[in-house]
């Protein structure tokens, strides 16, 4: 098992390593880079696309270079977009800035060498670190991560036995209605349901609609700290598992169904054991390995990929947004520095899955498998 781990953690390096170089090559390739951004800016012609929803706030942008007058063009040709009219020197100072007076080959070993000692830089059009940037949002998503991913386990798990226990049941007949709604309505559809009902909309105000916590939880004793970030965390939590929990519970389900038909079940009832210790002294522990096992990419999955609407209809300032605002505004630290983290963590749980699999049945033997 040693050696099958040694394996997998140096493959990590390569996968990491090839995961950067085709998202680097992709987002070099797509026009409107920071460079262009920032002529934009200059020019007054750049659209704010990641506006805060109700004045949520944000982190304050760098002093940009346009804050000056620019010289009028002196006729030089230029391969940057709408930088017609800009002196050729404030745009080759803009390249500069942005590192983008270097080869492409050369930013990107540079960069990789920075990240190899995680060091992730500052943000383009922000005046901080991409760790600050990072370690600011990861409240929020942990948050909605964590508690998302422990209660669609929690209700998934249970309810996948007992469909599966009273397989053609009128309760799995039921059960399996509500899993079709849960496959059919979208997460971010249901959380404007339950704006609406539950946040200030057309019915009920009984949770808010901003915020982990509120202005004046410092100040607030433990418990009732406890009890208002759980007031603020209900509805987005809600939404997400309401749009999480269909899938796990039919694998759960078809799990179950699969080691209830198997040979050594049969031959436990054979022998007169009580149908409750085959189910869940046997049956349970085998059905559960693809399940429990899957927890780990489960929780990355949700963390950072399964939440960029919630946050913007809860107005929660999370990865989830600060990736797209990235995006949007061709921040390419943020992008990069945030691409190879979570793809290095994404990476280490994956063989955490792997070791998952050994805890919960010994039997299971890697190097034998391989052999």
């Amino acid at each position: 098992m040693l050696a099958y781990l040694v394996r997998r953690l140096l493959l990590v390096i390569p996968t990491l390593f090839g995961i950067m170089v085709v998202n680097f090559v992709i987002i070099q390739a797509a026009p409107g880079g920071p460079v262009e951004q920032m002529i934009a800016r200059i020019k007054g012609t750049a659209v704010d696309a990641t506006a805060r929803v109700g004045g949520t706030g944000g982190d304050t942008a760098a002093p940009q270079p346009g804050e000056r007058s620019v010289p009028g063009s002196s006729g030089e040709a230029s391969k940057y977009r709408g930088s017609r009219g800009l002196d050729p020197t404030l745009i080759r100072e803009i390249e500069k800035m942005y590192g983008f007076d270097k080869p492409p080959l050369e930013r990107f070993v540079q960069m990789m060498k920075n990240y190899a000692v995680f060091d992730f830089g500052n943000s383009f059009f922000r005046d901080r670190r991409v760790v600050d940037l990072v370690i600011d949002k990861m409240p929020v998503s942990i948050s909605l991560g964590l508690w998302t991913t422990l209660l669609v386990y929690l209700i998934s798990i249970p309810l996948g036995v007992a469909k599966a226990v009273r397989d053609g049941s009128a309760f799995d007949v039921w059960t399996s209605a509500v899993i079709i709604v849960g496959y059919a309505i979208p997460g971010f559809l249901f959380a404007v349901l339950l704006v609406v009902l539950f946040a200030g909309g057309s019915f009920l105000d009984w949770f808010p609609l901003r915020g982990l916590t509120s202005e004046n939880w410092s100040q607030l004793s433990w418990p009732a700290r406890i009890l208002d970030y759980l007031w603020h965390i209900a509805l987005p939590v809600t939404a997400m598992v309401i749009g999480g929990f269909a899938s796990l519970t039919m694998l759960t389900k078809n799990s179950f169904l699969e080691e209830v038909n198997k040979q050594y079940v049969l031959t436990a009832r054979a022998k007169g054991l009580p149908e409750r210790k085959i189910l869940y002294g046997h049956v349970f522990r085998n059905a559960m390995l693809i399940v429990v096992a899957g927890f780990p990419a489960a929780f990355i999955g949700v963390l950072f990929t399964g939440s960029l609407l919630i946050e913007v209809i809860f107005s929660l300032d999370g990865l989830g947004l600060l990736g797209f605002e990235a995006a949007i505004n061709r921040d390419y630290p943020v992008m990069f520095g945030t691409l190879y983290f979570f793809t290095l963590i994404g990476l280490l749980l994956g063989i955490v899955g792997d070791l998952m699999y050994v805890v919960i049945d010994p039997r299971i033997d890697f190097e034998a498998r391989r052999a």
